[in-house]
């Protein structure tokens, strides 16, 4: 990964095993991916490479992007809905919409590779979609509260949610897949046993509540 980069270009997805024998892990991911992007750890690297992943798997999808477009113009509402002032988050949700535009525009991925490259239009976009977490499992109290540690709901988003640089947890992962209805694909690298790709979407909600019964 290029020095000063948040997302890097394509590189082959065997440079996620340097070095080590390839395993059932290797074998699995070479199976279904041929190239990876890295994005800088940061803290904030979840919300950029979910935002990054699916416009860029929708860059060429004229009706899919209008789609994503018209879903983060109506999240709005939801930001609303849960007591955020709009003052707060028109900023974040202008850049995001410009960067759509953008892309709908010329649909190069040289474009969104820039945009998400350049540090102030990048941050808009990943504290956007942070606000929108933080909505989404503020409105959706009576099932999200049962999964945070913090003193209450409120608490954990306003300090590990909605602050820049704070890792992600797994409410935080599925709150935002519900809220943009966009199912994603968690892959852990940690660990020796390999158990694949897990989808992120109902079925995960339907985990969660299964664990907490």
């Amino acid at each position: 990964m290029e020095a000063g980069s948040l997302v890097s270009r394509r590189e082959d997805i065997s440079s996620l095993f340097p070095e080590q024998t390839p395993g059932a892990k290797h074998k699995d991911l070479s199976s279904q991916f041929s190239s990876v992007r890295k994005v800088r750890g940061d803290g904030n690297c979840f919300y950029r490479a979910f935002c990054f992943a699916h416009m860029e798997s929708v860059l060429h999808n004229a009706r899919a992007l209008q789609r994503f477009k018209d879903k983060i113009t109506e999240s709005g509402k939801v930001l609303s809905s849960a007591g955020f002032d709009e003052n707060s988050f028109k900023h974040h949700l202008i850049t995001v919409v410009n960067v759509v535009e953008q892309c709908q525009g010329d649909e190069q991925e040289d474009t969104l590779l820039r945009l998400f490259n350049e540090q102030t239009t990048s941050d808009s976009v990943v504290q956007y979609l942070r606000l929108l977490t933080s909505a989404h499992l503020q409105n959706h109290a009576d099932f999200f509260r049962n999964f945070v540690e913090a003193p209450n709901l409120q608490a954990y988003c306003c300090q590990e949610v909605e602050t820049m640089a704070m890792e992600c947890d797994h409410v935080d992962i599925l709150a935002l897949s519900e809220a943009l209805d966009i199912c994603i694909h968690v892959v852990s690298m940690e660990g020796g046993e390999w158990a694949g790709c897990e989808p992120w979407s109902a079925w995960q909600r339907t985990q969660m509540s299964a664990s907490s019964d």
